[in-house]
């Protein structure tokens, strides 16, 4: 895996949906963001992520971005 791809963040997206009983092309129309990008997100090959776009998810699901994204650290060298 190239280095560019290694990082230490879990996106929760879809224990959010489940837990509010929410699919994820609900999401995309409240959000308005395409279903495409939303399962970018969910699976963890999303690159980055605008503040926008944050706090549009976080709106429709009522939750905090720490609900939806965690850092845990690197394993120890």
């Amino acid at each position: 895996m190239a280095d560019e791809e290694l990082h230490s963040i879990d996106i929760h997206l879809d224990r959010l949906l489940a837990e509010r009983g929410m699919t994820l092309t609900e999401l995309s129309a409240l959000v308005g963001i395409t279903v495409v990008n939303l399962s970018i997100l969910k699976n963890g090959r999303a690159k980055a992520i605008r503040f926008s776009t944050l706090s549009k998810i976080c709106d429709a699901l009522h939750c905090q971005p720490g609900d939806l994204i965690t850092h845990h650290p690197a394993d120890p060298a």
